[in-house]
């Protein structure tokens, strides 16, 4: 059943990973951008886990 979630979680994966970016190079400029880009990353993790746990129990 893996390939059911795999094309969303790579995506999502990436998504985190430009947020996670993003994230960073705010800090630098702007720390409540820099903080509210990461909480939609972390909102992104999230999502992610839900996609491995319903892997799991399939």
């Amino acid at each position: 059943m893996f390939g059911l979630f795999g094309g969303k979680k790579q995506k999502l994966e990436k998504k985190y990973a430009q947020l996670m970016e993003e994230s960073h190079r705010l800090s630098h400029i702007d720390r409540k951008a820099s903080d509210l880009k990461m909480a939609e990353a972390e909102a992104v993790l999230t999502q992610i886990k839900a996609i491995d746990e319903d892997a799991k129990t399939e």
